[in-house]
């Protein structure tokens, strides 16, 4: 059979034209009066709606993913940013509340400092300890002042409550200053409450004195200041030293055993002060001159 009779035969069984129009506008008239009868479209609607929302759904997803994933990101590198401007604003705000509770520390300091040096001192000049060495063997505290700052050899140091040491080595820029504890210094001292002149002496312990040179029937007690006998030419008289700490008398030795805490509170204090006396006063050393002067 030929290819064109074929195609008569495939045209020949199909469809007329016709008809499908004919087929479709019946079924399209229909629909329409069924709608407008009893809304069966919105019903059919209704039901590719639901249908159709889970692919709806999936279809829009992955673009909800992203932006929810861009705006979380966002979100977040925002927050970072803002709580590292808070972290950095907490650490100034901290650092201003420690430096002001040092200012006001170092200002009590300066204020004990400039007490303790009234009267028998001519002037003054504070220190900050920058090194220390507190052994059995050494009781020694470095300052940031020199010779420079007119700091001289052998010249007293005071701290908050009282009389410290004094100048041991003093460098261009700073100067090695010698404890009252330190068991190489000694220093002449009374008692406030009896006028009793004794000698105390470094015992190696931090703030520790001892004063091995007192008879047994010495009146002291426990809690009486000692005070800087003035005698010696170094110390000034009347200065704070420290306060009896215990007492003890043994029958069988002929000194009693006395203890004493020093009144400068070098566990706490960053400062120390030299001062140069003012050497009319009647309580200046008798050798306050050389205090006084200028460097060599």
């Amino acid at each position: 059979m030929s290819n064109a009779a074929t195609s008569r035969n495939i045209i020949q069984r199909g469809t007329p034209a016709g008809l499908r129009f004919f087929s479709y506008a019946v079924l399209a008239l229909a629909i329409m009066w069924l709608d407008q009868r009893g809304g069966w479209l919105d019903t059919v609607r209704f039901g590719l709606s639901a249908a159709a929302y889970p692919l709806r759904i999936a279809l829009e997803s992955p673009a909800k993913a992203w932006e929810w994933t861009r705006d979380n990101f966002a979100e977040r590198a925002a927050l970072q940013t803002e709580n590292g401007k808070l972290r950095e604003r907490i650490r100034e705000l901290e650092l201003l509340a420690m430096r002001r509770a040092d200012l006001e520390l170092e200002n009590r300091e300066l204020r004990n400092l400039q007490t303790s040096a009234a009267d028998v001192a001519q002037k003054w000049l504070s220190a900050r300890i920058i090194a220390t060495d507190n052994s059995r063997a050494r009781q020694r505290y470095t300052v940031d002042r020199g010779a420079v700052h007119q700091v001289a050899k052998g010249q007293t140091v005071i701290a908050g409550g009282g009389l410290a040491g004094q100048a041991l080595r003093v460098g261009p820029w700073s100067t090695e200053i010698i404890l009252l504890s330190d068991p190489e210094h000694a220093v002449p001292v009374q008692i406030a409450r009896t006028g009793q002149r004794t000698l105390a002496l470094g015992t190696g312990r931090e703030g520790r004195l001892a004063l091995p040179l007192l008879p047994l029937q010495t009146d002291i007690r426990e809690g009486d200041l000692l005070v800087t006998s003035g005698l010696g030419g170094v110390f000034p008289a009347g200065y704070p030293v420290a306060t009896v700490s215990q007492v003890r008398r043994d029958g069988a030795s002929p000194l009693a055993q006395v203890e004493a805490k020093m009144t400068a509170a070098l566990d706490r204090d960053r400062l120390v002060a030299f001062i140069w006396f003012d050497t009319a006063h009647p309580s200046a050393p008798a050798e306050a001159a050389q205090a006084s002067e200028t460097p060599r």
